[in-house]
């Protein structure tokens, strides 16, 4: 059993467990004598303070003993150990359960674990019965029936999707649903402000598959989630319904008006209407002149007459 009490000759050399402190660390890593603790009979160990910078809160400690009605002491070790105030780095974590989403970059590996939750068995065709045993064929009286091999169903099972030997399982699904939803889901203050959800956006992509029901791709170039997975639920102000631009008031086209079924009407400029008004006066002062001379030859005959 662990004795409380120190053992006085060990606890009493300080200046032992001292000496055998500093030929370990240096002069200039210890610092005071802080005090001893009994670590079982006659078993005490003496704890100096650390004075290197980078160990702040660090003590150093030597452990002293001695043999049975012995009077001299030995030593056993001296160790640094981190005190109640210690920079500690954080406790170990396996590398499985250390790595985050977006840790990995070009050209890292990730195994996964045989036994994943997230994964079981696909189809692969290797679980088919060898030709010639039970089962691989089947016989009906009075029908031919023809069993293709494995290597035309693994044809078609790989334009299908199958043949992986590990599929995602339905805890995988879920946990993938889940994940999804907490960033893109209709519980995000952007779906909650979001005027419509993207179940009746038109730039959603619809999936194929069971998770089509919930989740979808967004489209919109201009949505925070472009090109990401979103649930149904989910909504943002870019929804191709929110606020409908009309569309600007088109001008009509010029029309140009042409009437070729009227009789063409014939236009006397400026020049012709005076050269016409000219051409009627000078006829008529011809016409007087004509009518002038006339009456002075009757005249004359009037005249003629006279004595």
């Amino acid at each position: 059993m662990r004795s409380r009490t120190p053992d006085r000759l060990c606890a009493e050399a300080v200046d032992v467990a001292r000496a055998v402190t500093l030929e370990a660390a240096g002069p200039e890593s210890v610092g005071e004598h802080l005090g001893v603790a009994a670590e079982g009979d006659r078993v005490v160990t003496h704890y100096f303070a650390c004075t290197e910078p980078a160990y702040r809160g660090w003590r150093w400690a030597t452990t002293l003993t001695r043999a049975s009605r012995a009077k001299v002491v030995t030593v056993d070790e001296t160790v640094l150990l981190p005190g109640t105030d210690a920079i500690l780095a954080p406790e170990w974590v396996p590398w499985s359960e250390r790595l985050r989403p977006g840790d990995m970059g070009p050209g890292d590996l990730l195994p996964t674990e045989a036994d994943d939750l997230r994964l079981e068995p696909g189809w692969t065709g290797d679980d088919e019965p060898p030709a010639g045993e039970p089962g691989a064929e089947v016989e009906d009286e009075g029908a031919d029936i023809v069993v293709p091999s494995v290597a035309t169903i693994g044809s078609i099972a790989g334009q299908l999707g199958l043949g992986r030997p590990r599929v995602l399982s339905r805890y995988g699904l879920h946990a993938a649903a889940d994940r999804w939803d907490e960033q893109f889901g209709p519980k995000t203050p952007m779906a909650q402000a979001a005027p419509a959800n993207c179940v009746s956006c038109g730039f959603l992509v619809p999936i194929a598959g069971s998770l089509s029901q919930a989740f979808g791709i967004c489209a919109n170039e201009f949505s925070p989630a472009d090109g990401r997975l979103v649930s149904l639920g989910y909504g943002c102000g870019g929804h191709s319904e929110a606020a409908v631009m009309p569309r600007p008031p088109q001008p009509a086209p010029m029309v140009l008006d042409e009437l070729h079924d009227t009789d063409p009407m014939a236009l006397h400029t400026a020049a012709a209407v005076d050269g016409g008004s000219a051409v009627s006066d000078g006829s008529a002062r011809d016409d007087g002149s004509a009518r002038g001379s006339a009456d002075p030859h009757a005249g004359g005959g009037e005249d003629k007459g006279r004595p």
